[in-house]
């Protein structure tokens, strides 16, 4: 293979041994020869390189270890036995009366009702108790908030809410308390779907940590309030209203708040704060079976994931510190009719139940929270390993660790480049001109594999991982691996031609250390916590290759060397590889219900180039200790080729209806009428029909065969003249869901329709129009406000009074309210245009008014059941009745 290096064998198994004569003509192209010594010194001793089979078996299986013992982890629900504190049979209990009602939309009886109903008769039998025990006192109270505030979720909006629901009940010692810690929960859900992770679980949870507490022998140092909330999927208005409005709010220091992205499986600690490093200590002492990570708090408060959570309103309008959880599993079925109570293991319930009331007694018997602001400052880095043990320390230890680790890893390649035989820069020199060549195979390999995930969409066979997570491996997992495999055995074979392979070994093993030091100290000096990961990523491979540097340099690749070198990986490998469970387990659901822009063959593909990237940094050394790869490459490309014949035959179908693991396509059908009115009020146009839309890229590509009439002959356009478009957005969501179907269909009546009108139109003396206008309707309500060219929103009823996140020159109003609201009651004053647009519409103003009817009768029409029953059993379709009414002024 190496052309002037003579080779010797001296074993048949496992390794070959090689014996290398320098060739000084190579010197030029990056030589690896001898940077212990003189390059014109041959080798005392024979080196031996690992046989390509061995070298392929050992990298493969502890990688399949490794991967396995993630998943170990995470079936481990619950480690060592219950104490008895917490009853999770009796959760369970709760759980499946809060879900047997069914969906629990605000302003639904179910929701403000029956839950609530079941909700007070099980605090009351726990007051009744607690009474008895006489340690405690409870007191409970049901709050109805109105009030209104503006967010910059799916790119800013304002919510005005009206008697939502809150239950908040006060445990604290007999003498009473000061200082209050909040646990929060929601028990309403969207519609059509029974909610039972999103959040009926954490409220059945919340109802036995209660019952726990109130009962326990011990008093209380401080309070705590059970929060439970009513309209938290009306984007966060309950927890607004409890925050902003409730006289108990005034005490909360603190506050845990528990939530689902997924069903089932562990609850994770995804955001912590702000600073207030106390609490994250508190879990980590308390927790029994932890969960955590600051690398999920930094990713989720990028706004990478569309999501969000009632931690945001405690921390923007209430300003205290808190701990926020949520199940992450499975979020296939999220948000779906599939989120069932049966899908929720009690041990689930059992090691989330342990956690929070640990914590939480934790918490409310510690000194700190009544003085809390004398521990504010600060953030901390944690996370733990396989649920096993929880690590925390301040992130200014961590600053101090990082650039510790790596100084030690530049002091460590500044002590190669002095030895003899390496001067005059030649080490420099020859370990940047390395890692230009990993740098260049990386970015080949992710261009390379976008080439392929193009093919993939252009054969309209997205998303077909969707359902076959470990094809996205076989497929772009080979592409990237082969790719990288590749160039760098080319770059051995063509470019080293001469140079000794035990000597490039060691060269590409400085390239991945100094990278990821690199990694280290940019993340480092931005501030992030996360950085943590490539500490780990150096400091265990940098001590690893010093204790084994005598072996390597007496013996080379031996199998010595080989399996305690892998062995010395274990730990940061281990825990990157959950770092990427993570990842997929989030990504790949939300690739489901990202909208029809985002294209997830490149996410998909991206995301699993860049794990194998990281995963192989450390590899690399074993390319070039390898006798040869061919047998790997072809291995690697025959399993890419498999797969791609596989997918491209349309045998990997994207979705699944089955009843152990669902993995439904999401549609959203409304049933709507709408109706356009002119300056002068008169009807201009009205229409009906079935609006559909799709919330993943595949559109309806997959429905079409089997509902043939909805098709892209009747794809709607955008009109531009009239507010979002002029069809029913329930939320502000139409830059992710761009493609949508309008399928004729007959007017709906709803039994009590909207109605809309005009109060009073007066000319201020600044020189604005002020206009009130009065609504009254279903429980859920958008108003869009779109001025006309030169024209300008200058205050309105809503927020702070300044009119915010103008989204496209428009404005996106979200209603709703529970039982019993008056009419909704707004004004704004605008200002005229100077110059009206003789192009654009009538007028001044635009107003649109959408309605929405999620539950009841008036919720369903006879074209909805009969088109809802076409729909395949793979699919997820989510229905309602809606109406728009546009008007000019």
């Amino acid at each position: 293979m190496e052309s002037d290096t003579t080779v010797r064998r001296i074993k048949t198994f496992g390794t070959q041994n090689y014996s290398a004569q320098d060739n000084d003509g190579s010197r030029d192209r990056c030589p690896d020869n001898g940077y212990s010594g003189d390059p014109k010194r041959k080798p005392e001793v024979s080196l031996y390189l690992l046989r390509e089979g061995l070298a392929a078996s050992l990298v493969s299986v502890f990688i399949l270890v490794l991967w396995g013992l993630v998943q170990l982890s995470l079936q481990q629900l619950v480690i060592g036995k219950p104490t008895g504190e917490f009853n999770a049979v009796r959760a369970r209990r709760h759980l499946e009366e809060i879900t047997s009602v069914g969906p629990r939309p605000v302003g639904s009886p179910e929701n403000e009702v029956l839950t609530v109903d079941y909700l007070l008769e099980q605090i009351e039998n726990i007051r009744v108790e607690a009474a008895a025990a006489g340690l405690h006192q409870l007191a409970v109270d049901v709050q109805r908030p109105t009030g209104t505030f503006s967010i910059d979720f799916l790119g800013g909006f304002t919510s005005y809410y009206d008697r939502v629901t809150n239950i908040a009940v006060r445990l604290e010692p007999k003498g009473g308390a000061q200082h209050l810690m909040l646990a929060n929960c929601h028990f309403d859900t969207v519609a059509n779907s029974p909610g039972a992770s999103d959040d009926a679980v954490s409220c059945a949870v919340m109802l036995e940590v209660l019952h726990s507490l109130a009962n326990q022998s011990t008093p209380l140092l401080h309070g705590v309030v059970f929060l439970f909330n009513g309209a938290e999927e009306n984007i966060l208005q309950a927890s607004h209203g409890f925050i902003t409005q409730h006289p108990w709010a005034k005490q909360v220091r603190a506050f845990i708040n528990l939530e689902a992205a997924g069903v089932g499986g562990k609850e994770v600690v995804f955001q912590t704060g702000p600073e207030n490093p106390w609490l994250v200590q508190a879990y980590v002492h308390a927790a029994k079976h932890p969960f955590a990570s600051v690398v999920g708090q930094e990713v989720f408060q990028s706004g990478i994931i569309p999501s969000d959570t009632d931690f945001r309103i405690y921390r923007d309008f209430g300003n205290i510190p808190g701990i926020d959880l949520a199940f992450i599993e499975n979020g296939f079925i999220y948000h779906t009719k599939y989120d069932t109570s049966d899908r929720i293991l009690t041990d689930s319930i059992q090691r989330a139940g342990d956690n929070i009331l640990a914590v939480l007694k934790y918490l409310v018997m510690s000194e700190k929270l009544a003085d809390f602001s004398q521990y504010r400052h600060g953030n901390m880095v944690f996370f733990d390993l396989l649920g096993v043990v929880a690590v925390a320390y301040p992130a200014r230890v961590g600053t101090i660790l990082n650039y510790m680790v790596a100084a030690a890893s530049f002091l460590y390649l500044a002590k190669k480049a002095s030895q003899p035989g390496n001067g005059g820069g030649r080490y420099v020199r020859d370990l940047a001109c390395a890692t230009g060549v990993a740098v260049l195979s990386w970015v080949v390999t992710l261009m390379s594999v976008l080439i392929v995930a193009l093919l993939v969409t252009l054969l309209g066979r997205s998303m077909f991982w969707y359902n076959h997570f470990y094809a996205s491996i076989c497929l772009y997992g080979t592409a990237a691996s082969g790719k990288i495999i590749l160039i760098h055995t080319l770059a051995k074979n063509l470019y080293y031609g001469g140079v000794r392979l035990v000597g490039l070994g060691d060269l590409y093993f400085d390239v991945s250390l100094l990278l990821w030091c690199c990694s280290l100290v940019w993340l480092t000096h931005q501030g992030l916590c996360s950085a943590y990961v490539p500490m780990l990523m150096v400091a265990f491979p940098l001590l690893t290759k010093l204790l084994l540097a005598k072996e390597f340099k007496h013996r080379g690749a031996s199998m010595k060397y080989s399996v305690l070198y892998l062995f010395g990986l274990t730990l940061p490998y281990v825990h990157f590889m959950f770092l990427i469970w993570v990842v997929f387990e989030i990504f790949t659901p939300i690739m489901g219900r990202s909208g029809t822009e985002i294209p997830p063959e490149v996410v998909m593909a991206t995301l699993v180039t860049l794990a194998t990237v990281f995963i192989s940094s450390f590899f690399l050394h074993f390319i070039y200790l390898a006798r040869s790869t061919k047998w790997i490459l072809a291995g690697l490309g025959s399993v890419f080729v498999f797969t791609f014949l596989l997918m491209s035959c349309g045998l990997l179908f994207p979705y699944s209806g089955s009843a152990d693991s669902p993995r439904p396509k999401r549609v959203f059908l409304q049933h709507t009428t709408r109706t356009f009115h002119n300056l002068q009020g008169q009807v201009e146009g009205q229409d009906s029909g079935l609006w559909i839309n799709s919330f993943d890229y595949t559109g309806i590509q997959h429905i079409t065969p089997l509902i043939p009439e909805i098709n892209d002959s009747v794809r709607t356009s955008c009109r531009e003249d009239r507010p979002f478009c002029g069809y029913p957005w329930f939320l502000p969501v139409k830059f992710l869901s761009k493609k949508n179907w309008y399928l004729p269909a007959p007017e709906v009546s709803p039994s009590a329709p909207v109605e809309f009108s005009l109060l009073s139109r007066e000319e201020t003396s600044w020189g604005t129009i002020k206009m009130t206008f009065s609504v009254e309707g279903p429980s859920h309500m958008s108003l869009y406000l779109m001025p006309h060219r030169g024209a300008s929103l200058s205050t309105w009823s809503f927020g702070d009074g300044t009119p915010q996140f103008d989204l496209s020159g428009e404005y996106f109003v979200f209603y709703s309210h529970g039982l019993d609201a008056p009419k909704w009651i707004f004004w704004f004053e605008i200002q005229p245009p100077r110059d009206p647009d003789p192009s654009g519409p009538e007028g001044m103003i635009s107003v649109a008014i959408s309605t929405h009817y999620f539950f009841g009768r008036d919720s369903r029409t006879a074209q909805l059941e009969e088109i809802l029953r076409r729909f395949p059993t793979w699919s997820f379709p989510s229905s309602w009745v809606s109406t728009y009414d546009m008007f000019r002024y």
